[in-house]
């Protein structure tokens, strides 16, 4: 259940990013196209279903300096489990938000000052 269900990678110029990662490992990046438009890249890592390796992620412009790759987590509540990150020492950074029709986010520091985030599945969000 708590397993890495996404990741995402920040980048100065999105365009040289796509051409990297793309050509490294033969990557699919592609302008989300989803339910609320946004500059954001759908990445396909490519793969095969059922066998190690299989995680989808996003590319965005960099949002601030210090932005790193960024993982998220499958819990089943964010805003239960955000509690639960602050009650242990760590931090919210960026408070529960909804990606309508697919579920919440929520961004955290843990106590070694790494960022990550918790991902709620739930496609009633709004």
């Amino acid at each position: 259940m708590f397993s890495v269900v996404h990741f995402e990678i920040p980048a100065d110029d999105v365009e040289r990013a796509r051409k990297f990662y793309g050509e490294l490992f033969g990557w699919k990046i592609e302008k989300f196209t989803g339910p609320t438009p946004m500059d954001y890249w759908g990445i396909t890592t490519g793969a095969v279903p059922g066998e190690m390796g299989l995680l989808e992620g996003g590319m965005m412009k960099r949002q601030a300096p210090e932005q790193q790759i960024t993982i998220y987590i499958n819990v089943p509540s964010v805003a239960e489990y955000a509690d639960k990150v602050t009650k242990l020492g760590g931090q919210v950074r960026f408070p529960q938000t909804a990606i309508p029709g697919m579920g919440y986010f929520a961004v955290c520091l843990d106590l070694e000052n790494n960022g990550f985030g918790i991902w709620e599945n739930n496609p009633s969000a709004k």
